[in-house]
């Protein structure tokens, strides 16, 4: 079974709801049989790479709301986070364009280290003093091989702004057409969507109903039909 979850690094409860998603997926029966698949979802696509804001000011702006009732809702979120074991700095923060970090990701599935790097980004997002988005490429090429990414090769991908670019807008034009106007949105075997951080029971429901709802495979055969199995290839003899 295979479980994309669309998600931003900027985003909070995507940091949150992945936690709560693989503590479902630890205790799920068949876990060593699901492929998780992180897909790009950018909360602010227009921001401009250079525009980097404090958090607050960011929400302050964007939703109306005062500093004070931003401050209040970071310290919800830094008390969410903790429950699941998750550093969290509900001051300091800053907010900036992610478009770079979605196509390292790509790259970093390529390489079999999406989930690494993905973790490494949220942590560094979240938790450390250090900004994503105002100490340059080299800061974010340290995670990526932390992550166990080539450091050249990572740097040559942020390097260029066409590298997986396609495949970024692809995944959110993706999103687009399956419903999703927030994230994280979690898509179980393109059957089930499960939008935002729901709670860990929330997320073994799905799971159990994803797996047991599959579809099993109808073959078409017959008793003369040619193929190669474990004992070799039948060779007609006429």
């Amino acid at each position: 079974m295979r479980v994309e979850i669309w998600s931003d690094i900027a985003c909070p409860w995507c940091y949150v709801g992945k936690a709560r998603f693989e503590k479902a997926l630890a205790a799920f029966p068949h876990r060593d049989r699901v492929e998780v698949v992180h897909r790009s979802f950018e909360l602010d696509p227009g921001r401009a790479k250079d525009d980097v804001q404090p958090v607050l000011t960011m929400l302050s702006r964007k939703y109306g709301m005062s500093e004070a009732q931003a401050q209040a809702g970071e310290d919800n979120l830094g008390a969410q986070a903790a429950a699941e074991g998750l550093a969290y700095r509900t001051r300091g923060r800053d907010h900036g364009n992610t478009f770079d970090l979605h196509r390292l990701l790509r790259f970093a599935k390529e390489q079999g280290r999406q989930d690494e790097l993905i973790q490494l980004l949220y942590r560094a997002n979240f938790a450390e003093e250090r900004s994503l988005f105002t100490e340059g490429d080299e800061r974010i090429v340290e995670l990526a091989a932390e992550a166990g990414l080539d450091a050249d090769a990572a740097r040559a991908v942020l390097a260029d702004p066409e590298r997986y670019a396609d495949e970024v807008r692809a995944d959110e034009r993706e999103a687009a057409q399956l419903g999703a106007t927030g994230v994280p949105f979690f898509v179980l075997d393109r059957a089930y969507g499960v939008s935002g951080a729901q709670p860990a029971e929330v997320f073994s429901q799905a799971l159990t109903q994803a797996w047991g709802d599959r579809s099993p495979l109808t073959v078409i055969d017959q008793d003369d039909a040619q193929a190669c199995g474990a004992d070799g290839c039948a060779v007609p003899q006429h």
